[in-house]
């Protein structure tokens, strides 16, 4: 497949940005009153984690209200099953691929970010008059010029790394718990190089070094849980803004690891006897108790029925968390291309405007919030945006799918969903690189090519095997050669990754040990 070069794609890609039509080309937009739009992201939220869809464990009042307000959709998927490049098309409305964010970059976002020439959506909407804010996990370059206050955000209160401690101090009745296999992830997501002997208050207080949270560039103290510390900084954000257009982009770090919750929450769950589900749980209530708060301040300020909201989740839950999570009734977790890795929880409401209380199964793309944010602020669109505009959808003037179908691809591994077929081509492992569900760091440079042992093809009928438990390949080769024909032709228009994978791991899939990169 042809590459672009990365450098002539960026160049490519500013030039595209730079004829986006300007906002005053559709003043006839801006005559009717302009929502607000927010944006909550949580962070390896599990497609069965909240009540709304199906949780037998955790109660979420505030996010079923809120689906209740609006439509839930239960075909909502984002394009990549781990965070930074999930949450790089959030922000841009095009596929991560086609610029280089492949992979999560564990660190190595300290020498750069996302390419400059990619503009964000705050970007867009400051060119409609919006104001700005980002709050929570940003994840999407470290380096000064990478920064939210770069990309477009009036507003940043947050981190820029990819995880960090919930705590400032811990308090009597509050609980962190690793399940086995989780420290490992959550250090080198936070870049933690500290020896395995290293006490957790050592391993603590570095990855707060690292991650700290800033006020736009400068970093701050802040005391309190950091779900409520984000939830407090959104309330105020609102208030200070009440009298202009604004977008907030509210990206919580939880229920990312470390699992940790404060007796507030924790107390909420005293029937659950898994200590890891418990402590899970709870850190979903203080999620949910934000949604609840961000509404509440809505409604006290008279701009319920003048914002739209979107909640989602960047991947599915993580495996590694011991089953302290549920991405049920889908199979896989965060990493594979599997349902459970890449269908999420996905809600838009807009009390008065979009009619309440729908399902509704059609695919969605987290790829569609900038081209509808866009719209509904009456701002251009850059050339080679992917998503589209949802609000025809909403509103029943569209009846088609918004997205018939949708695209994955992790260095060698590729993914479609096309309709009801679903295709996941993924490398044979060598024995050798270990037990499954094992996890290796390997070097930058270190390039994920096709494997000498080939790769394994499966298809499932989405339709009647949600779980993706039967490969029905081998009984429709035309329907394989087609899928890979499309996953071709989109391919042409995406570049090499930035850099390498640099978490790789084995599961067993279809009784064939896989390797999957992220």
């Amino acid at each position: 497949m042809k590459r672009i070069p990365l450098a002539a794609a960026a160049v490519l890609s500013l030039a595209a940005a730079a004829s986006a039509p300007p906002a005053t080309a559709i003043d006839k937009a801006r005559a009717a009153p302009r929502p607000n739009v927010i944006v909550i992201v949580a962070d390896d939220l599990g497609y069965g984690d909240t009540s709304a869809y199906g949780s037998k464990i955790i109660r979420t009042p505030n996010i079923d209200a809120l689906a209740a307000d609006g439509v839930r959709f239960t075909s909502g998927y984002v394009t990549h099953p781990v965070c930074a490049p999930s949450r790089a098309a959030i922000l841009t409305g095009r596929y991560q691929q086609r610029f280089g964010w492949e992979f999560n970059p564990v660190g190595r976002d300290r020498r750069g970010g996302v390419s400059l020439a990619e503009p964000f959506v705050g970007n867009i909407l400051k060119t409609a008059g919006y104001h700005t804010g980002m709050i929570g996990k940003w994840h999407l370059g470290e380096a000064d010029g990478y920064q939210p206050s770069d990309r477009g955000f009036d507003e940043f209160f947050g981190i820029t790394a990819g995880a960090t401690s919930f705590f400032t101090k811990s308090q009597p009745g509050d609980d962190t718990y690793n399940p086995p296999g989780s420290e490992a992830s959550f250090r080198a997501t936070a870049n933690d190089p500290l020896p395995p002997t290293a006490t957790d208050d050592e391993r603590m207080a570095y990855v707060r070094s690292v991650a700290s949270v800033r006020r736009g560039k400068q970093v701050v103290q802040v005391d309190g849980y950091l779900t409520d510390v984000f939830t407090d900084e959104a309330v105020k954000f609102i208030g200070a803004n009440k009298d202009k257009p604004f977008f907030l982009y509210l990206a919580y770090n939880a229920p990312h690891t470390p699992l940790q919750a404060t007796k507030k929450y924790l107390d909420r769950y005293r029937d659950v006897p898994d200590r890891g589900q418990r402590v899970y749980a709870a850190m979903v209530s203080a999620l949910d108790d934000g949604v609840g708060a961000v509404r509440a301040k809505l409604k006290a300020e008279g701009l319920e029925k003048n914002t739209v909201i979107v909640f989602l989740s960047d991947n599915g839950c993580a495996a590694y968390v011991q089953g302290a999570c549920s991405n049920a009734p889908l199979s896989g977790h965060k990493g594979a291309h599997l349902e459970g890795g890449v269908r999420i929880p996905y809600i838009v409401a807009w009390p008065g405007k979009i009619e309440g209380g729908q399902v509704d199964d059609r695919m969605v793309s987290s790829l569609d919030i900038v081209p509808t944010a866009a719209a509904l602020a009456g701002a251009g669109l850059p050339k080679g945006t992917d998503g589209v505009n949802l609000m025809p959808y909403l509103t029943g003037t569209n009846k088609g799918v918004p997205n018939p179908t949708v695209y994955w691809r992790a260095g060698p591994n590729f993914a479609i969903r096309d309709g009801n077929w679903k295709l996941w081509e993924a490398n044979i492992a060598d024995p050798s690189d270990g037990a499954t569900n094992s996890a290796t760091i390997t070097p930058d440079g270190t390039h994920a090519t096709v494997s000498e042992h080939g790769q394994h093809v499966m298809l499932f009928d989405l339709k009647g095997d949600l779980g993706e438990k039967t490969n029905v390949a081998k009984a429709n080769p035309g329907v394989v050669a087609s899928l890979k024909a499309k996953i071709a032709a989109w391919d042409k228009g995406n570049v090499p990754p930035q850099w390498t994978s640099m978490r790789q791991s084995v599961k067993k899939q279809d009784g064939v040990l896989l390797k999957i990169y992220d």
